[in-house]
């Protein structure tokens, strides 16, 4: 029932590959929608994008994101500040992808 070396190698780099297809049809969606939304002429700093769209799945996951929570909890402003910001984040944060 053992699985030889080289199957197990031919599977990960199959997951693998499905990852990256997985990955980029995420990517498209995102990007197709923030170019609907007109995001693609806004110009904003990475930084702040990154914590726009941290925002944005910390209030779609109910505000208990565990990713967003722990980069965002770690500066003692942050929840006060994703509330404003959830609005133009989903504006800013689509442009970028």
């Amino acid at each position: 029932m053992k699985k030889p070396a080289s199957k197990i190698r031919e599977d990960i780099a199959r997951m693998q590959e499905m990852l990256r297809q997985a990955e980029k049809r995420d990517a498209e969606r995102i990007g197709r929608i923030a170019l609907k939304a007109g995001l693609a002429e806004i110009e904003v700093d990475e930084a702040d994008l990154q914590a726009a769209f941290e925002g944005l799945a910390k209030r779609f996951r109910g505000g208990k994101g565990a990713a967003s929570g722990g980069k965002k909890g770690e500066g003692g402003d942050a929840p006060g500040t994703t509330a404003p910001d959830t609005p133009g984040a989903a504006t800013g944060g689509a442009g970028e992808a």
